[in-house]
């Protein structure tokens, strides 16, 4: 098996088999967080940044939850009160927090590449990038992996199932990093995508994305998928311009009662968070067993537990060897 990457920036920084490892190492850390006490000495000594130039409350909580039962300490960096505020450079925040003595940064900013821009910048700190611009969230992609592969039984037998997916994305494809990044990690596996959105939500080019189709007609393509992906609209990266009104939006794209009827039984639904109920997806419909969201949420620890591991960890899990 080929090593694990000093930083994980993209879903193109994982092959096959690493992307094979992170659902692997994520296992013994779904059973690590079933525990009375859901922590081990993985990382101690460690200590891990979050640097959130964006809102976020899923992400955030979900790396520092994954850091802390690995035991690492936590640095939580607010721009808003740091000396960015005071006029100090992206480059110097970055060189100042690895001079501190951290071992892992985790970058979200709203302008694509700074957290490949801070790799560079950084010469014993790994990057996690945990959503940049319209450019890529890796983490995101391989937490969907896993709960689809849990969902259709887990360990090999679910992994086998990825080979022909029939994987549906509906939504604002063209502001969407979780979308890019789910598109190389599904076709990574063997799955086949399809991106179902309005012209105005479509990339200006689609040249080189390893999709199966594209379409503007979503009944069209539900009785055949066996994942339904919903994406946000995302009016704070000025997803609201491309659609007439968001009443349109949810009668062509929206995952409506009606629609859920089209899926096919074993079809599960995702939605990366947070959902808007009554634009992208039905409220009842969020709630149906198919629907993966919870389990998205809390499989997102364990996932983001074991990048950390293969990022910073010592080559021991849980006591034992890796291997």
């Amino acid at each position: 098996m080929s090593p694990f990457p000093a930083h994980l920036l993209s879903m193109d920084d994982l092959g096959t088999e690493e992307i094979v490892e992170v659902l692997e190492v994520a296992d013994s850390f779904v059973e690590v967080g079933r525990r009375a006490n859901p922590k081990v000495p993985t990382l101690r000594g460690r200590t891990v940044a979050t640097l959130f130039f964006e809102d976020s409350t899923r992400t955030r909580m979900s790396f520092e939850t994954a850091a802390k039962r690995m035991s690492a300490d936590v640095l939580s960096f607010a721009p808003g009160s740091s000396s960015v505020k005071k006029g100090e450079s992206l480059r110097d925040t970055i060189e100042t927090i690895e001079a501190i003595g951290i071992d892992g940064v985790i970058i979200r900013h709203a302008s694509s590449g700074v957290p490949a821009r801070a790799a560079g910048w950084l010469d014993h700190c790994s990057v996690i990038n945990a959503g940049d611009g319209w450019h890529q969230h890796p983490t995101q992609a391989l937490l969907d992996l896993y709960t689809v592969r849990q969902a259709f039984g887990g360990g090999d037998s679910g992994l086998a199932r990825f080979e022909g997916m029939q994987v549906v994305i509906v939504g604002d494809i063209r502001h969407s990093r979780v979308a890019r990044s789910q598109i190389t990690a599904y076709t990574a596996l063997g799955a086949e995508v399809t991106l179902v959105a309005p012209t105005t939500l479509l990339p200006p080019s689609l040249e080189g994305w390893p999709v199966t189709s594209v379409t503007q007609h979503l009944d069209d393509v539900l009785p055949k998928a066996d994942v339904v992906s919903l994406l946000r609209v995302q009016s704070e990266r000025g997803s609201g311009e491309f659609v007439p009104t968001l009443r349109e939006y949810t009668a062509d794209y929206g995952l409506t009662a009606r629609r859920a009827t089209m899926l096919q039984p074993g079809a599960f639904i995702l939605h990366p968070g947070p959902i808007v109920r009554g634009v992208e997806i039905a409220s009842e419909v969020a709630e149906l067993p198919a629907a993966l969201i919870t389990d998205q949420v809390s499989n997102g620890v364990a996932v983001r537990m074991a990048v950390l591991f293969l990022l910073l960890g010592q080559g021991t899990l849980g006591g034992a060897h890796r291997g």
